[in-house]
């Protein structure tokens, strides 16, 4: 990907040696217009990053994730097709705020992100992600969260309620609930590799988008959620445990 023009590779072992200039100059130095950004944390295979630019040309989107082997064949498709509102930067996410500057971006969609079930610093709706995304997240930019994991919706669920965030919209089973507008169901209507395979297992795939202000201090919810029974696609989980905060 070293070749790929519409990559930028910055993990821990490289962002502490070379700054990245760029921040705050996206749009003019990369995009080359004034057009929203909207970043997709954890993109995997980049789908849904390719899915949104093709949907929306006058959108900037930017797909970020750690795992280059992954990130190899959105990029590609990204070049191939010429798609110029498409780049991707190989980060870890806890570091995302070095990237982008206050404002830089509009919105931030979280796509069947790891629920991290034993350690909430690492949930990508923790207090710890949000109060980073509030650093470059214009005030009161949406989040949205797909999921199949029922335990990372109720726990950004209770996030929402507890931190008295706006919500936009929230279903638990996506594909089988009535009255969603079209634009909303033409956006959702793309899918990943691994969505279509549960999908495919009948589990719900779960839908929200919620409002980020910059005001008010954000705490964790102290509540106990049921564990999912599952660690991710085919794999059981590890933990005795039956719930965890």
């Amino acid at each position: 990907m070293e070749t790929f023009s519409n990559v930028f590779q910055y993990p821990y072992s490289v962002i502490e040696d070379v700054p990245f200039d760029m921040k705050g100059r996206w749009r003019e130095e990369y995009f080359h217009n004034d057009n929203p950004i909207v970043l997709e944390l954890g993109c995997g295979k980049g789908e849904y990053t390719v899915g949104l630019a093709r949907l929306y040309p006058d959108v900037n989107f930017i797909g970020v994730d750690i795992k280059g082997a992954r990130m190899h064949k959105g990029a590609k498709e990204a070049l191939t097709e010429g798609l110029k509102n498409v780049a991707f930067l190989r980060t870890n996410i806890e570091i995302i705020d070095r990237f982008f500057a206050e404002g830089e971006v509009q919105e931030i969609w979280l796509t069947f992100s790891d629920p991290q079930m034993k350690n909430p610093r690492k949930r990508l709706t923790s207090t710890y992600f949000m109060a980073r995304y509030r650093h470059f997240l214009k005030d009161g930019g949406i989040v949205h969260l797909k999921t199949d994991s029922n335990f990372l919706f109720t726990y950004t669920s209770y996030m929402v309620e507890h931190n008295h965030l706006p919500l936009l919209f929230r279903t638990e089973d996506l594909y089988h609930t009535e009255g969603i507008d079209s634009e909303t169901q033409k956006i959702l209507s793309i899918q990943t590799y691994y969505e279509a395979q549960w999908i495919e297992r009948g589990l719900n795939i779960k839908y929200m988008k919620f409002c980020l202000p910059h005001n008010g201090d954000l705490e964790e919810p102290d509540v106990e959620i049921p564990l999912d029974d599952y660690r991710s696609f085919r794999r059981t989980k590890r933990s005795g445990l039956d719930t965890s905060k």
